[in-house]
């Protein structure tokens, strides 16, 4: 199969619907609720919305796309016992399977894009792509840092200001993704720098703490990147294509 522009077009499309109905429309009630039948219908729903307005209209490829979206969940939500629904693991295997899907559907219906929608492909899909890494790297990456470190956060210390630390994954990752796509990435060293030396007294006076803050901020700090290079490529490709 050959990338063409408008495979990339519809793909971007899909991918920041995927990425909007996953990350910033489903609150933390409704994920932890999924093996409610009713709940789950509604995310599902919320995605055939999303993926309706993105494609400008066209509802018969977002009806595809809610079928494969219940299927993957609903998979994961019935089938996995609850350690194993909860992990980093799972995580990504359902990330994998929901972005193949959608990369299958883009291969299979080049044309899927509104005519009026396809027309601003040119700046738009440059901004889709933005805006999916963006939430991948900020507020997916909280998800999968903190299913990662999950077992270690029960052997720390309490303390510290409510929701301070996610507040800091997120800015951190977000910083991390900018500099990477304004070609700055040896600025991330003085972010590292930073880091350390502001947590450097809790990291001397705790073995354990010292170990946990180094292993969420490497995890986060390399999600973050993950995402930015792979956003980056992206870009490069579809400003490639013909």
């Amino acid at each position: 199969m050959i990338l063409t522009q408008p495979i990339l077009n519809v793909f971007a499309a899909l991918l920041l619907a995927h990425m909007l109905g996953d990350f910033l429309f489903q609150p933390a009630w409704m994920a932890a609720r999924k093996r409610n039948v009713f709940i789950l219908l509604l995310h599902v729903a919320i995605h055939g919305v999303l993926t309706t307005l993105v494609l400008g209209g066209t509802w018969q490829l977002a009806l595809l796309v809610m079928l494969a979206h219940l299927v993957i969940d609903a998979a994961k939500s019935y089938a996995l016992p609850a350690p194993a629904r909860n992990s980093f693991q799972a995580f990504l295997g359902d990330q994998a399977l929901h972005i193949g899907t959608l990369g299958w559907i883009a291969f299979r219906y080049p044309g899927a894009l509104n005519d009026a929608v396809a027309a601003q492909a040119g700046w738009l899909l440059p901004v889709a792509l933005i805006i999916s890494g963006a939430i991948a790297a900020v507020l997916a990456g909280g998800y999968a840092v903190g299913m990662l470190t999950s077992r270690f956060s029960e052997h720390l210390p309490r303390g510290g200001l409510p929701e301070a630390g996610r507040l800091i994954g997120q800015l951190e990752r977000a910083l991390i993704f900018l500099l990477i796509l304004v070609d700055q990435p040896a600025a991330i060293g003085f972010l590292i720098t930073a880091k350390s030396i502001l947590r450097f007294k809790e990291a001397t006076d705790d073995q354990k703490t010292a170990e946990y803050v180094i292993v969420g901020t490497l995890a986060s700090f390399l999600w973050a990147m993950g995402c930015g290079y792979t956003t980056s490529a992206l870009l490069e490709i579809s400003a490639g294509i013909p």
